[in-house]
Formats: structure tokens, sequence, C-alpha cells
């Protein structure tokens, strides 16, 4: 793992940690919090309710009051205002679901507005769906003075069993036990919604959470790209400077070599060839005439005639002393007519200026350009030596204000530039030309068929026009 893919991971993994610890913190409070609200309400809710059914309860009984707390002189009788009293309490309701019951404390229903097949009837035994007994847990609790009591009941608006909280008291004097109560389905949709909403929240706050989580997460990618795309353009930037620096060296090295061939091993061999010249002179001119000596002079003086030429070839390869001296059109004048002729292949080399022919003539370009076009147009001819199979080649410089282009042009039998630069195994030569140009920021375009194939080479100057000179406009000599 290099140390890029370490850092992304050091700043990643500890941020994906912390929102994790943070989103499981904020769920886990969330949903005490709800929790603890869903308690709360529900006992404030379930308290206001129980007040509400003791109030009740209390109108219930000062309804009643006049007939129950009758003065001894009452000329009614006890049957009478007891029946006057169930009167009252039937009447009295708080919509289809409120209503007053009265059971004696033996369990007979004396009075049920909503249900009256039960009044009349011994319910003692009764049991709810669970078992439980449910007018003996009432007058129980009435039988202790009143309260509370949870109990499943026929609901009236639904016909249906549902939870019920009821609340009773006694009226001893009577034997009788009056109630009522609430259906607690309502108090179960209502702390549901409750919940709903809290559940709601908590999922709004794990959403904007993971909002956030994203947003930073893309712009850390976002900063990581940034980062890594700076970083790849510096690297490729560096290794530009480096491969210029790399040529640049190579160049300079074939230029020194170059020099020693010329300067030192070329200047022995002529100083030596010269000395066995004058030795063959002598032996000639000597009345003693050794044949045998005289051919072995002779052979010497012809093979080492082919050794200077051989150096003064490897030292004109290696840097042509005509690129310094005379400038770039001149050295690719003398590689054309160096090549003229081999294999066959008839070349030339013509010089534009601005799109114009004209004469070649000293020209001031930057030294990397001069190396780089003449190693391109010595890459280009070796390949139509070894692979085009043409006849005809062509070099065309093209000297503008703002670029210098280099065309070289054969009749050959083409090639797919594509395959060529994409196989690893060829087309080094034609990467090599690439890799040149993308030192100086120039461009290589190909275009091959059969019977043309154009290699162009343009490498922009921005800091090299104000130093060329203005060319002679005039017809190139025909070769």
């Amino acid at each position: 793992m290099n140390l890029k893919a370490k850092i992304f991971l050091l700043a990643i993994v500890p941020f994906a940690l912390a929102i994790g610890g943070i989103t499981y913190g904020v769920r886990q409070q969330a949903e005490s919090l709800a929790q603890a609200q869903h308690e709360t309400m529900q006992a404030a809710y379930m308290s206001s309710k129980e007040n509400e059914l003791q109030h009740y309860v209390e109108i219930a009984r000062s309804t009643i009051a006049p007939y129950y707390d009758a003065p001894a002189g009452d000329p009614r009788s006890d049957d009478e205002r007891r029946r006057l009293a169930l009167d009252a309490l039937q009447r009295l309701d708080f919509g289809q679901d409120g209503y007053f019951f009265v059971y004696t404390m033996r369990g007979t229903s004396l009075m049920h507005p909503r249900q009256p097949d039960l009044v009349g009837r011994d319910l003692w035994l009764m049991r709810d769906p669970n078992g439980a007994l449910t007018i003996q847990e009432l007058i129980t609790q009435a039988s202790r003075g009143g309260g509370y009591v949870r109990y499943v009941w026929r609901r009236p608006s639904t016909g249906k069993l549902a939870p019920k909280l009821g609340y009773v008291v006694p009226l001893e004097r009577w034997g009788w036990m009056i109630g009522t109560g609430i259906y607690l389905e309502d108090v179960e949709t209502t702390l549901t919604r409750i919940d709903a909403q809290a559940a709601a929240n908590i999922a709004r706050t794990l959403m904007w959470i993971g909002a956030i989580a994203l947003a930073a997460l893309a712009v850390i990618a976002l900063c990581g790209a940034v980062l890594n795309i700076s970083e790849h353009r510096s690297a490729d930037a560096k290794l530009k400077r480096l491969a210029r620096q790399v040529v640049e060296s190579q160049e300079q090295e074939r230029a020194r070599l170059s020099r020693e061939l010329h300067d030192g091993i070329s200047q022995m061999l002529v100083s030596v060839k010269l000395l066995l010249e004058s030795a063959l002179a002598r032996f000639e001119r000597s009345a003693a005439r050794e044949p045998t000596a005289e051919a072995a002079l002779a052979t010497s003086l012809g093979r080492l005639s082919g050794t200077l030429r051989e150096v003064r070839r490897i030292s004109h390869a290696l840097r042509p002393a005509m690129l310094d001296d005379l400038g770039l059109a001149a050295a690719l004048e003398q590689l054309a007519r160096e090549f003229d002729g081999q294999d066959g292949i008839e070349a030339h080399f013509a010089w534009m200026a601005n799109g114009a022919p004209c004469a070649a003539q000293t020209t001031t370009l930057p030294d990397p350009v001069n190396t780089v076009l003449f190693r391109i147009a010595q890459e280009a001819l070796t390949n139509i030596a070894r692979h085009a199979h043409a006849t005809r080649a062509a070099l065309t410089l093209d000297i503008a204000t703002h670029a210098v282009t280099l065309d070289i042009t054969d009749n050959g039998r083409g090639f797919d530039a594509q395959s060529a630069l994409s196989d690893p195994a060829s087309g080094v030569g034609l990467r090599n030309m690439r890799e040149r140009l993308d030192t100086l920021g120039g461009t290589l375009a190909i275009s091959s068929q059969l019977g043309r194939t154009v290699i162009a080479a343009t490498v922009p100057l921005p800091l090299a026009a104000p130093n060329l000179k203005e060319p002679t406009q005039e017809r190139t000599d025909e070769r």
C-alpha cells in the first residue's frame, strides 16, 4: 500500500468511525428520550383521564344527591327516589362511548344506557376474554371506597372489545356501585401518533447526519482527487524535466564523444595515414624495391582509410558538427544527402518559411529544438530504410513565427500507427519520437496508408521566435 493510500485511509477510517459512533450515540439517546417522552406523556394523559373520570363521577353523585340525600320527611318513597336517580343517571352521558353504569354490590346490573339487555341480569360471574371477573373487580374496588379499574368491555361505537379504564364509587345506603369509564384505544392512538412523530424526528436527524457525512466524504474525496491530480501533474512535470535532462545529458555526451572522435582519434588516424603514405613513397623511389613491403603498406593504407571514414561516420552519427555550427536546416539537408541512394531510396530536403519554399540558410533555433527534430528525422529515415520498402523519402522543415514543423514523407507500404503505438513489442521508435516532443510541449501526428506515410513533428516556439532570422524568400533548387 503506497503512502497516499495510507494517508487516505488515515483520513477516512477515523472519520467513518467517528460518524458511526455519533450516529449510534444520537440514535440511542434519541430513542431513550422518545421512550421517556412516551412514558411521561402516557402518565400525564392517564392522570388527566383519571381526574376527568373522577370529575364525571362527582357530577353524577351531585346529580342524584337530591334523591340519595333526601331528608327524612320527603314524601317520596325510597324505591321512587332510586328510580328517579337511575333515570337521571341514564340521561347523563359524554359522547357515544361516555356513559354511567350502576350495579348492586352483588353484581346485578341496574342501569346501562348502551347495553339495556344487561339490565336486571346477575353479572357476578361474568368474565372477559382473558378470564378476569370484571364485575367482581369493579365491586371490590368500590367496596374499598372507590377507585380505578382496568378491564375489557365492548365499545359501543365499534361493537368490539377494547381496553377500558373505569372509576367506581359506592352508595352504601342503597347498596349500589356507580361508575363510568373511558376506552384506552384513544389514549393508545394519541401515544402512537406521538411515537410516530418522535420516530420521524429520529429518522430525520439520522438522515441529516448521513447527509453531512456524505458531504464530508465528498469533500475529502475531492480534496484527495485535487491532491492526487496536483501530485500527478507535479510528478509528470518532474518526469518530463528529468527526461529532458537525460536527453540533454545524452546529447552532451554524444557531442563530447563526437568531438573526441573528430578532434582526437580522427586526427591521429590522419597522422598515421600520412606517415604510411610517406613511407610508401620512399619505398617507391628507392632503388631497391620491396614489392611485398609496398603491397603491405598499400593494404594498410586502404584499411586505414576505411577506418578513418568509419570513425568520421560514427562521429557524424553521434552528433554532426553542422547541427551546432550551421543549424538544423543545414544538418537535415546533409542527412538527406547522406541517405540519398541508400537501399535504392531517393531522398531530398526542402526548407519552408511560413509555408513558402526558400533556400536553406543559417537559422537560430533553441538547441533542444534542433536536437529533438534532428533525432526524429534520423529515427524516421532509419524506419523507412528498414520497414517501408519505399523508393522516395522527403524531409520538409517549415519554420513559422510561433512553431517549427518537420514532415518526413515516404511512398512505402504504410502501417497501422495506432497498433504500432499500443503494441509494446513494436513502435519503440515512434514512442521515442513522441516522448522527445513531450519534453518540449510538441506534438506528433502520423498519417499512414499504402503509398504515402507522413510523420509531422511540431514544436511551439514562444521563446525562440524573436531569435529567428528572417529568411530570404527563394524557390528551392530542384534536386
